[in-house]
């Protein structure tokens, strides 16, 4: 396990890529309108797999939301 903070919450994760913790936060790796950054930085989704999270890493999952 890892503790990092994901979306502003302090947390312990199992995954080690950022394809491994958008499906361990129930997020479809395939959804449209999604962006993931990490330390600020934002990861291009063909790097989803294989960008290697680190402890203490600062992760956005950002997605639109629905409604108005």
């Amino acid at each position: 396990m890892t503790r990092m903070r994901v979306n502003g919450v302090e947390q312990e994760v199992a995954a080690t890529t950022v394809a491994e913790l958008l499906v361990e936060h129930d997020v479809d790796p395939g959804a449209r309108f999604l962006a993931i950054a990490v330390n600020g930085n934002v990861v291009h989704r063909a790097d989803w797999a294989s960008r290697e999270l680190s402890p203490g890493d600062v992760v956005e999952i950002v997605r639109p939301l629905q409604g108005g």
